[in-house]
């Protein structure tokens, strides 16, 4: 789904015209950022949230020559996943899904 599309979504499931839909999605998205820009971190019960991390400078290697470089440090922003939404997506729980939802344990013989 684009954003074209999630606005169309959003305007049939709240009762809007796509064009409030539109700028309510901007603007919300606005306002994320500029949390995110000041470090702050963002927080939607159920949903997940968003933070900002710091990678500390590490050494990489260039993959075509090899060659030793050295990455700088930077911040990056981080999404961890709600449950009501972890939940929404693996509807389905096998034994070892590795998606730490309410899997389904394997019975020993």
């Amino acid at each position: 789904m684009n954003k074209l599309e999630l606005v169309s979504k959003v305007a049939e499931s709240a009762g809007l015209t796509k064009v409030t839909a539109a700028k309510t999605l901007k603007s919300v998205l606005d306002v994320i950022a500029k949390a995110l820009a000041n470090d702050e971190s963002v927080t939607l019960i159920g949903f997940g949230s968003f933070s900002v991390a710091t990678r500390a400078a590490r050494i990489g290697r260039n993959p075509q020559t090899g060659k030793e470089i050295k990455i700088a440090a930077r911040k990056v922003v981080k999404f961890n996943v709600g449950k009501n939404l972890k939940e929404s997506v693996c509807v389905k729980p096998k034994a070892g899904c590795g998606c730490a939802c309410k899997t389904v344990k394997a019975k020993k013989k």
